[in-house]
């Protein structure tokens, strides 16, 4: 059973920067792809950035320029920087991990932007 822990949530005024961590344990097998979601009260779970083992990365549009996504292997953990925060960058930030057949998810860490 994979487990993650993330850590670097908090709350920071708009234009302030936060990085997030998320550490796997537990797996049996490789972990493909690394990334993050994020979800506020009442709407789905989405996308913020994905990363494979390649160094492969995606973003979506609202991120792209602002959030940097990045990967250690040999650790397999995943960061993201995220610079330029805005008030609709509150949510909270779910880390996920997926082997080729399991998709785990973090406990979620709140990140709050407001003035």
């Amino acid at each position: 059973q994979v487990q993650l822990v993330e850590s670097g949530g908090g709350w920071v005024q708009p234009g302030g920067s936060l990085r997030l961590s998320c550490a796997a344990s537990g797996s049996r097998f490789p972990i493909l792809v690394m990334g993050w979601y994020r979800q506020t009260p009442g709407k789905q779970r989405d996308l913020v950035a994905i990363i494979n083992k390649g160094g492969v990365a995606d973003y979506a549009d609202s991120v792209k320029g602002r959030f940097t996504i990045s990967r250690d292997n040999a650790r397999d953990t995943v960061y993201l920087q995220m610079n330029s925060l805005k008030p609709e960058d509150t949510a909270v930030y779910y880390c996920n991990a997926r082997t080729a057949g399991t998709n785990y998810w973090g406990q979620g860490t709140q990140v709050t932007v407001s003035s």
